[in-house]
């Protein structure tokens, strides 16, 4: 298979990314073009045409490329809903459980997302996620064994137990969603800002660490007091914000019944670098050291892991063949 092609798709509630892909001898993916298009929610046509406007240059070249997809248009408000995966589960049940369909005469796949109940009853969901941590997997056999916590932060923090290899559970936080509505709709934040003061973040964080159970909600109106008695520079009240949330993101995280970080082989934060460094600062304030892993390639890890695992279910074919079958068939027709 080295040398053949594949489209990739991370196809979020934003952003479409689709990704032009050659494998090597390994089955490992190598990028060769991205293109960007609207996400599952700005699309006013149809899925298919938004994808097919982005990659028609690819296919143009290549021929009939099987496509990958992931993230939102998997889900009910996307193109085709698939299944939630039951956990604990493994790299190749996802790959097994992708949902498949052929359209253009393209064989296309997407990836099903992931659901577990807590000791609660409380049922949890994720659905993209689930190519960050199998990437992460795949890019060192060692992380197959063992405990292992992984961060995923952004609009909805992740936090996901892997455990000898597969996803065992997961949590969620609403801490970028929360971040975006105080930050633009409510009282607290009089002049948004994107420019980060880490003093003021660390002493959000810092008050938030500190609480006890029930204060969350209460302090988050010293975001609003402190401005108003000159206690926290208005510039700085975003950053204060900010260290808030993560602050309580985190602390829930150190006091969760379903792991115990002193038995974690490592903890990991996979997401936007800035957004990364933020969580790892927190939980340096802890006492607890975490790993940044580059988003950009631990996703192409988690697409090539699938695509290696459904080539053995015969859903991947080579470039070559793609475009042995155009050529046929244009032959046949005598064009």
């Amino acid at each position: 298979m080295s040398g053949a092609h594949v489209i990739t798709v991370d196809w979020g509630t934003s952003h479409l990314r689709a990704f032009l892909c050659q494998t090597n001898e390994q089955g490992n993916l190598t990028l060769i073009d991205s293109v960007t298009g609207l996400g599952v929610t700005k699309v006013t046509s149809n899925f298919e045409q938004e994808l097919f406007d982005r990659i028609t240059p690819w296919t143009q070249t290549y021929g009939k490329l099987p496509i990958l997809m992931a993230g939102q248009i998997g889900s009910s408000i996307g193109w085709k809903e698939t299944q939630y995966l039951a956990c604990p589960t493994s790299p190749k049940s996802v790959a097994s459980a992708c949902l498949q369909f052929a359209c253009r005469e393209h064989q296309l796949a997407i990836v099903p997302g992931l659901h577990c109940s807590h000791n609660n009853n409380y049922r949890d969901v994720l659905r993209g996620e689930e190519l960050q941590v199998l990437g992460w997997l795949a890019q060192d056999i060692s992380r197959a064994q063992g405990r292992h916590l992984i961060c995923l932060p952004g609009t909805h923090t992740k936090w996901v137990l892997v455990n000898n290899g597969q996803v065992l559970m997961f949590k969620t936080a609403m801490t970028g969603e929360l971040f975006d509505l105080l930050s633009n709709h409510s009282v607290l934040i009089q002049q948004p800002t994107s420019e980060f003061n880490e003093p003021a973040f660390k002493y959000g964080a810092k008050y938030t660490l500190a609480s006890e159970f029930g204060s969350f909600i209460h302090g988050l109106f010293s975001v609003r007091s402190k401005q108003l008695f000159n206690e926290l520079a208005s510039e700085h009240a975003t950053s204060y914000l900010s260290g808030m949330l993560i602050g309580s993101d985190v602390r829930a995280a150190l006091n969760a019944t379903e792991w115990n970080f002193n038995e974690l082989v490592s903890v990991n934060v996979i997401g936007n670098h800035q957004l990364s460094e933020y969580f790892t600062k927190v939980l340096a304030m802890q006492g607890i050291e975490a790993a940044i892993h580059d988003v950009e390639s631990v996703t192409l890890a988690g697409f090539s892991s699938i695509v290696r695992d459904m080539r053995v279910m015969g859903l991947c074919q080579s470039s070559s063949k793609a475009k042995n079958k155009v050529n046929s068939r244009t032959n046949a027709s005598g064009v």
